[in-house]
C-alpha cells in the first residue's frame, strides 16, 4: 500500500482512515488553495485500475489559523471516506472519524454551536458518515456524562504499577511480569512514593484539589499486602473517588481487599475478560472462572463498587461464547462493565501468531453486547478508540445506578488535569479557558524509571510551574 500526500500535517488521519478499509490502495493526494477555496485531489489506484478525483470547498473568513486547520482535516478526511466507501462498497462504523474520543468530537462540535445535545447524532450521521447506532452512542453517552466539571484546579492523580503476573497475548502495554522484576518492586515503590513526595509539594504551591484517585496499570494488585499498604498510605487525599485496578481475579485476597478498604478505596475493577476457560488458556491468563467468582464475592462483602471488563473478539471465539459470557456477567451483575473490541496492537504476542476473528463477527459480538445491557437498564458513559481494533469499533463503560467512573470521564473526555505518578505514566495539564492541553511523560521502563527519578521530579516540577 502505498499513500502519499503533500500535506504531511495530515498523514495519520489519511493513514488511518484508509487502513481502515483494509484493503489494498495507492493514494496520491494534493491540496491546492486559491484564497479562500481548497481544491483537493485524489489519484487512487485500485483493482487494477487508477482513477482521479477533484474536491472543492471554501473556507469560512475570519477564522483563526486551528480553526482553518480543522476544517481542511475534517473536509480532506469526508471527501477520502466517500471515494473509498464507493470504491470498495463499504461503509464504516465510525465513518470518517479516527482518533481516540469521538465524544470528545461531538461535545466540541456542541460548543462551537454547530449542533446541540438534540441535533448532534443526526450531525455525526449526515456529514461525518456515522453510523445511524452510533451516533446514538454518542449522543446517550454526553447526556450520562452529567459529572463533568471544568475547573483548572480540581485535578485527578493516576499512579502507575505496570507489572502484571503473567503477559496477556493481546497485550501491548509497556509491562513487566511480576517474576521476571520482583527484585525490584520495593525499589520501585521507592521512586513511586519519592515522586509523590513532590506532587504533594506542587498540588499544595497550585491549590489544587485532588478529585479522584486512580491506581492503574498493569495489575497493581499484583503487590502484596505490605507493598499495598505502603503505597496506599501516601495517598491521603480526601477524594471524591479512589479506584484500584485488581483486574487479574488470581492476584486478588481478602487481606488485599482489606488494606484497599482500610485506606478508603471505593471501587475495584474484576477483569473476567471472558467466561471461556479455554480462551483464557489461549491468551495467557491464568485464572480460573471460579477465581472470578470468589473474587467478586469478597469485593461485594468489602462493599466495593466493582467494574468488569470483556473483549469481543478474543482468538477461537465466536458469538454463542460471547453470549454465555454476556449471559453470566449479568447474572453477577457489577455496577459497572465495560465491552472492550480487540485491539490487535503491534508488539503483542496475538499480532505475531494469534487466530484473528472476522471483523463483522466482531460488529455482532459488540451490537449484541451492547443492545443487551441497555436492555437490563445499564446505560452508556464513556467510549473510546484505539488503532487496529477489529472492525473499527470501540470500547464502551456501561453503568447502573448513577455509579459512573469519574476518572474514566475525565481522562477520555480531556477535561481535567491528570497529574501521573510512575514509570510510563503520563500527565496532563488542562487549561479549560484556553482551550489548550499540555502533556509530560515519565521514563516508560521500571529500570529508567528507578535510574532517572530525581531527573522526573525536576522536569514534574517544571511541568507544573
Amino acid at each position: 500500500m502505498d499513500i502519499r500526500s503533500n500535506i504531511e500535517e495530515f498523514a495519520i488521519e489519511i493513514n488511518d482512515l484508509v487502513k481502515l478499509f483494509d484493503v489494498e490502495i495507492n493514494l496520491c493526494h494534493n491540496e491546492q488553495k486559491e484564497n479562500r477555496l481548497i481544491i483537493n485531489e485524489y489519484q487512487i489506484e485500485f483493482n487494477g485500475e487508477s482513477k482521479c478525483y477533484q474536491q472543492k470547498y471554501t473556507i469560512p473568513e475570519n477564522i483563526s489559523s486551528l480553526r482553518e486547520k480543522s476544517i481542511r482535516k475534517s473536509e480532506l478526511k469526508i471527501q477520502l471516506y466517500d471515494i473509498l466507501s464507493t470504491l470498495t462498497k463499504t461503509t464504516l462504523p465510525w465513518g470518517s472519524l479516527t482518533g481516540v474520543r469521538p465524544t470528545k468530537f461531538a461535545r466540541e462540535l456542541i460548543e462551537r454551536g454547530e449542533a446541540n445535545s438534540f441535533t448532534i447524532s443526526d450531525l455525526l450521521e449526515k456529514k461525518y458518515r456515522v453510523r445511524k447506532d452510533k451516533a446514538k452512542l454518542v449522543s446517550s453517552i454526553l447526556k450520562n456524562q452529567k459529572c463533568i466539571i471544568r475547573n483548572d484546579n480540581l485535578v485527578d492523580l493516576y499512579v502507575n504499577i505496570p507489572i502484571c503476573p503473567s503477559r496477556c497475548q493481546y497485550c501491548s502495554f509497556i509491562s513487566s511480569e511480576l517474576k521476571s522484576v520482583e527484585k525490584l518492586v520495593d525499589t520501585y515503590l521507592d521512586c513511586v512514593l519519592k515522586e509523590l513526595d513532590a506532587i504533594k509539594k506542587i498540588i499544595f504551591k497550585n491549590s489544587y484539589v485532588i478529585r479522584t484517585i486512580y491506581v492503574g496499570g498493569g495489575t497493581p494488585s499484583v503487590l502484596n499486602e505490605k507493598q499495598l499498604d505502603r503505597l496506599l498510605s501516601n495517598l491521603s487525599f480526601e477524594a471524591s473517588e479512589f479506584t484500584v485496578e485488581c483486574g487479574r481475579p488470581d492476584t486478588i485476597t481478602i487481606e488485599k481487599l482489606k488494606v484497599l478498604k482500610k485506606y478508603k478505596v471505593t471501587r475495584i475493577s474484576i477483569n473476567p475478560q471472558t467466561f471461556c476457560e479455554a480462551t483464557l488458556k489461549r491468551i495467557g491468563r491464568n485464572h480460573k472462572n471460579v477465581q472470578v467468582l470468589n473474587a467478586y464475592s469478597m469485593a461485594l462483602e468489602q462493599g466495593f463498587i466493582v467494574n468488569m471488563d470483556i473483549i469481543a473478539g478474543l482468538p477461537g471465539e465466536k458469538l454463542g461464547i460471547f453470549k454465555r459470557t454476556m449471559s453470566t456477567l449479568l447474572e453477577l451483575y457489577p455496577e459497572n462493565i465495560t465491552i472492550h473490541t480487540l485491539s490487535v496492537k503491534n508488539g503483542s504476542l496475538l499480532k505475531e501468531q494469534g487466530e484473528i476473528a472476522k471483523s463483522n463477527e466482531v460488529g455482532k459480538m459488540v451490537d449484541y453486547g451492547q443492545k443487551l445491557l441497555m436492555e437490563k437498564g445499564y446505560k452508556p458513559y464513556y467510549l473510546y478508540r484505539q488503532k487496529n481494533q477489529l472492525g473499527g469499533l470501540e470500547n464502551v463503560g456501561f453503568f447502573r445506578d448513577e455509579n459512573v467512573c469519574i476518572f474514566n470521564i475525565d481522562s477520555m473526555e480531556e477535561t481535567n488535569t491528570i497529574i501521573a505518578v510512575g514509570a510510563n505514566a503520563m500527565s496532563k495539564r488542562v487549561f479549560n479557558t484556553k482551550h489548550f492541553i499540555d502533556r509530560q511523560s515519565n521514563c516508560k521502563f521500571l529500570q529508567d524509571y528507578i535510574a532517572r527519578i530525581d531527573e522526573i521530579i525536576e522536569k514534574k516540577n517544571k511541568f507544573f510551574e
